[in-house]
């Protein structure tokens, strides 16, 4: 699939990690480093805008490596970016440590994974057709 992009940024385009990598990298575009304090956020630009194909939507989410190591994660995630946004892309670090954590020009902060999306069309229905489950949410279905 071809997207088109416009690289305001001054780094390389996204790129996957692997072959077989479902997200590509989205890397901060800073003009000067970002302390995040302990349970701080901010919207980190990535100076990256992209014009995707209806039926498509773009997420954004954590990298584990950053959650793991250091208690970096993305507020809003997944976030979704819709077809039809052509502004910069953002990403909304939350810090979760109780470490102050520099974000750096460059920094892989977050990862985007494009999906194919349907579009709903509500049936308006006075009642929905029983199952085994009913009601039972929240924990319903057990520890096992």
């Amino acid at each position: 699939m071809k997207i088109k992009i416009v690289n305001l940024s001054h780094h390389n385009l996204p790129q996957y990690a692997t072959p077989l990598s479902a997200g590509l990298d989205l890397r901060a575009n800073l003009n000067e480093p970002i302390t995040l304090r302990p349970l701080e956020r901010r919207l980190i630009p990535t100076g990256l805008r992209i014009a995707l194909p209806a039926g498509y939507e773009a997420q954004v989410r954590p990298r584990s490596g950053l959650a793991l190591k250091s208690g970096i994660g993305v507020l809003n995630s997944p976030g979704t970016i819709d077809a039809d946004y052509r502004g910069e892309i953002g990403v909304i670090l939350v810090n979760l440590s109780s470490s102050d954590f520099v974000v750096n020009d460059g920094d892989r902060i977050a990862q985007m994974v494009i999906a194919r999306h349907e579009r709903a069309e509500w049936l308006e229905v006075d009642a929905l057709d029983e199952t085994e489950r009913g009601e039972g949410g929240f924990g319903h279905s057990g520890k096992n």
